[in-house]
Parts: C-alpha cells; structure tokens; sequence
C-alpha cells in the first residue's frame, strides 16, 4: 500500500516512523505532530499451519519485513525528518530466540494458535482459574501466551535448560522489534502488551511470581516492562537513512494503540478494531470486573500519567472469516466477496458461525468448529457472502451486550477502525443488528496513528487538530427483524457449542 506525502511541510516538520506489524501485514508510516499520515508502506507476512490448531509465523520473516519497509519509506521521503519511532504490535505472539545471537529458536507461535489448549484444560482442572484471573485480569483460553510459552520451551531439546541458565529471551513481537531496533541493547515491553500475556499482575502492573509458577515460565526470558511512552532505546547502526540514535518512544498493542488513537482522553468511547480477529475495547479508571466472560487489560500507560485500564472482549476470527470465505467461493479476495453480499438484501435464512479457531469473547469455547446452517435450494453464493459478514457483525454485538451489561450503561454509538472497519456494508449490518449508531473512523491505520500520535506526544511535537467528519451508520431494519435475526445467530451459536461440549455450559473467562 502507498499513501502520498501529505503536504511539502512532511519533508521538513518533525515526523514519526510508525511500525504497525499485525498479523497478515506489516506497515511502516511516517505520521506527523497531527497525525496525519505523510507516507506509508506494507508487505504481507505470511502465515503456517503445521498442524491442526497450530498457527505460526517466521519471527525472520517479521523482522525482515520491518527493515525492509523502513529502508523502502525512507527512500520515497529521503529528507523526512525522523524525530523518534513508534510501534504498535499484534498482540500475544510470542517469539523465543538466543540472547547471545538474537536467532530465533522456533517459529513465532501467534494469538491465533490453539497447540496450548490441552495445558489450559489442565490449569482449569487443577482449580488455578480464579488465581490467574485475578491477577492478570485473564481467564484460561489459548489465546493468551502464557501456557504457549512453557510448551514451547519444553518442545525442543534443551530449550527449558538454556532458558533457566539465561541464554534464551522470550517476548511478544514488540519485544522482538525493540531487541532488534536496538540492536540487542534493549529487552523490553510496555504494560499494554506485558497484560496480555497472563504473567503480568495487573495491580501491581509487575510480572508476578505466583503466575509464573503456576504457568511454568521462568521470569528472567521475561522483558523489562514499561510505561508506553517510556524510552525503549535508540535505533542501533545499519538503517540507512534511519538515524542511529534515533529513539523509540512509544510501544503499544495495536488495539490499544487504536483506542488511543480515538479517545486519547480515555472519555469512555467503546472502539472495535476489526481485522484478522476483533477486539472491542473501552477504557475505564480503575480495573474492571466482568461478570459476563470479558477481559480486564491495560489499556495503556504513561511515564507521568499512571495506568489506564480498559474492559475488553476479544473476537478470534472476524475479517479473517470473510477472507475464508472468499477462498472458498472462489473469490479474489474480501472486497470481492463483500460485492457478492450486496447483491443480496439479507442471507435468506443461512447462519455461518465463523469458529474457525474456537469462539472468543464473550462465548469461550476451543473446541467449537465453524458452522453453516440454514441453507436450502434457494440458497445462492450471495447469501453465504451475506451471512459472512453477519456473521462478523453478530459477534461483535454479542460483545457489546456483554459490555453494557458489565458496565450497567448502553452504548448509543460504536466506533470502528481496522481493516474490515472501513467496509461500508459492513458498518451498515453491524448498525442493523446491534440497533446502534456506527462510526467509520475518518483515519486509516488507526493502531500506527495512535502508537505515533503517543510517541509524538512524549517528545513534544504534538498538534491535535481537528478530525475530517466520521461517516455514520445508523439502523435501517426494524427492531422485530433485528430480534429474529438475533435470536436465530443465538440458536446457532448454542448449538455450535453444544456440539464441541456436550452438555457444558459455555466456558467463563470473567475477570
């Protein structure tokens, strides 16, 4: 992707060089005081399935792509003056490599990934629930990095002995760039990442030592953690027109980045960031307590401004059920398979249950598998298309009630950004089906825009100005139709689950 230089002042005015590495694509911008994005770059980072359940990626491959774009966004803006670097991460994929070489020793293991599944059932068993939500603010769920850490050390001969003796370090991908960045000067995380990998005590905002005993992970691979606007070093020789000494001033999960990016005041603004998976985020001033299988996180900190707290749900798979979908019609791509849904005024009767990696938030079932009911003769490629992305927008109104019934208020309107985010159809049935007003982010790479905007902010050069208008979505169904359509995904969904659990009542993650 390639945006032009936002305005002649881009190559003279302070700008921050943005690194958003998400699951499918890494993207390096150069963003202003304001901002704006004055020029951005992305290669797709491919993604492997070794076996069932299994997802990873090449932790090289990742790092390559970073440097490669750095060098490729600093030659289309050969005068850019690069005041300091940001970035914004997927969350809970977790590297291990050598600290005295920085190789990687196995593949990045990503949040997608279930091989951790059978741990988390053990943990459950053994009654260790209540202690690990308590303080992390996380229930069991293979999502979260914590058991794939200690399968990972025990999978390769001798890894768990060369941990323990020091020689390995373990981080999530913003630790992996900061390590690299740095050139192996800095191994460090801030608190938005570190409260997503269970191991961190979200009180104390420390690694706690019970959760490691309990996880089996030994503390010391762990990064430093920090606030998220701390120092995390300076960029080390060999960037070319990257500047050694450049510092990297803000580290951000990309979720949190992007609910920083619209509501940097923490007001309160419920924002959804749909891409592979969603996640749906609003701060709060004090921990959460959820009482309807919802996470507590961090939601991120700062060196004179203390922590904030978020209350999150988190989606497995959202846009990524239309790119499925797409491959098996036999279509291009997502977009294509959004022009096939239009052709259609609704999915005539058929649900699609996108459990292509269990079910997330607020359902918590591992074992559920994708499920597509209700077809019949008349059932076209189009209302399959249709369903998808009603599928994608059920999720996140299941979410959103669990919120509003967390935090004992309603939402009028929602927010959206991400990729997906900027589907107009999309935003249109999620306006149908949760009855709520919704707002298109007037910025793209919301997550590289809000690791900046912070950034940007710690060294003094931010401008707020005001935003181009949002565009809105409100509901055009009626209430008996958007109940009916509610009900008929709440019938599919149990026996989606019912189906992987015989006869359990859905798993809790309440924090």
């Amino acid at each position: 992707m390639s945006v032009p230089v936002h305005s002649p002042s881009a190559n003279s005015a302070p700008v921050i060089l943005a690194i958003d590495q998400g699951t499918t694509n890494t993207k390096v911008l150069l963003v202003n005081g304001q901002g704006e994005i004055c020029l951005s770059r992305s290669r797709t980072v491919p993604l492997s399935y070794p076996r069932p359940g299994w997802v990873e990626q090449s932790a090289v491959d990742i790092w390559q792509t970073v440097r490669d774009l750095i060098a490729e966004v600093l030659t289309a803006a050969p005068n850019a003056a690069v005041a300091a670097v940001a970035i914004s991460n997927q969350r809970e994929t977790v590297v291990l490599w050598d600290r005295h070489t920085g190789t990687p020793i196995a593949p990045a293991v990503t949040w997608q990934c279930t091989r951790s599944a059978k741990r988390c059932e053990q943990l459950r068993k053994a009654g260790h629930g209540p202690l690990i939500s308590q303080r992390s603010g996380l229930g069991i769920d293979p999502l979260f990095p914590a058991a794939k850490i200690a399968g990972m050390l025990d999978d390769a001969p001798d890894t768990r002995a060369l941990a323990e003796a020091g020689d390995i370090l373990c981080g999530t991908v913003d630790s992996w760039l900061v390590w690299n960045l740095t050139g192996g000067a800095v191994h460090a995380t801030d608190h938005s990442n570190a409260s997503r990998t269970q191991l961190l005590n979200i009180d104390t905002v420390q690694w706690d030592n019970e959760l490691a005993a309990v996880f089996d992970v030994p503390l010391a691979i762990l990064p430093e953690v920090r606030p998220s606007d701390a120092s995390f070093g300076v960029i080390c020789e060999g960037f070319g027109a990257l500047p050694p000494g450049t510092p990297v001033r803000a580290v951000l999960g990309d979720s949190h980045a992007a609910l920083f990016a619209h509501d940097p005041m923490a007001s309160g603004i419920v924002k959804v960031t749909i891409g592979t998976g969603s996640s749906l985020m609003v701060s709060v001033p004090e921990r959460p307590e959820s009482h309807h299988a919802l996470s507590a996180t961090i939601a991120w900190s700062r060196e004179d401004g203390g922590v904030r707290y978020a209350l999150e749900g988190n989606i497995s798979v959202s846009g990524h059920a239309a790119a499925f979908a797409a491959e098996l019609m036999g279509l291009p791509d997502a977009q294509a398979l959004s022009a096939v849904a239009g052709q259609v005024a609704d999915s005539n009767g058929v649900v699609f249950v996108p459990a292509l990696a269990g079910l997330g938030a607020p359902h918590w079932q591992t074992d559920a598998r994708g499920t597509i009911m209700g077809m019949s003769l008349a059932t076209r490629p189009a209302h399959l298309a249709r369903a998808t992305l009603e599928a994608i927008a059920h999720q996140i109104c299941d979410v959103i009630e669990a919120m509003e019934g967390d935090l004992q208020r309603p939402f009028p309107s929602v927010t959206i950004d991400g990729g997906a985010g900027r589907n107009s159809l999309l935003a249109q049935i999620l306006a149908d089906l949760s009855g709520k007003e919704i707002v298109q982010a007037p910025q793209e790479e919301s997550s590289a825009v809000g690791a900046a905007l912070m950034a940007a902010a710690a060294i003094g050069i931010a401008k707020p100005v005001d935003r181009a208008p949002a565009q809105r979505f409100t509901p055009q169904i009626s209430d008996g139709d958007r109940t009916n359509a509610r009900h008929q995904w709440e019938r599919a969904i149990a026996q989606v689950i019912e189906a992987a659990s015989p006869g359990a009542a859905p798993a809790s993650v309440a924090a």
